[in-house]
């Protein structure tokens, strides 16, 4: 993992014989693995050697909890909810002591409980494209955190000469 929440971009180039794995890009968020495949690849059998995006939502929660931890009370990926490869279940006290369930898919994040370890399957609640954006939505103390955060950061690489 890069400093500051940035992880890189890995580009999987898939081939019969090996996996090569190169940096590509930084964003802020979670890891995200992607195949990069030339269907006109001499290499490549069929369409089963070309798979698309891969994402391991478990993983992508571990990284979401790592990311903002700093500006909540408690966050952690729900050991008693069934994560699996395409749905994460996430708990977060707030900086205001309210609880919340979400859910990560590739559709987002969003509010599926208002108990730790809790899905209400009625409660219709928006996807967020990122944990900033929904705890942004939720809590005020998390805006304050985060913002003091960045202005630190800022502070520094202005003292570094940067």
């Amino acid at each position: 993992m890069c400093v500051g929440g940035f992880i890189a971009i890995l580009y999987f180039a898939v081939t019969r014989s090996q996996i090569l794995c190169t940096p590509n890009a930084e964003y802020i968020g979670g890891e995200r693995m992607e195949v990069d495949c030339n269907q006109g690849d001499p290499t490549i059998d069929s369409i089963e050697d070309c798979v698309g995006d891969v994402k391991d939502m478990r993983l992508e929660a571990e990284a979401v909890v790592n990311d903002v931890l700093f500006a909540v009370a408690e966050m952690y990926v729900s050991q008693m909810l069934n994560n699996t490869l395409d749905v994460a279940y996430i708990n977060v006290k707030t900086r205001e002591g309210n609880r919340y369930c979400l859910e990560l898919s590739e559709a987002g994040l969003r509010v599926v409980g208002y108990q730790f370890d809790q899905v209400n399957e009625n409660l219709s609640s928006q996807y967020h494209e990122t944990v900033y954006s929904l705890l942004d939505s939720l809590s005020p103390g998390y805006r304050e955190a985060f913002g003091n955060a960045l202005l630190q950061r800022l502070e520094r690489l202005k003292q570094n000469g940067q």
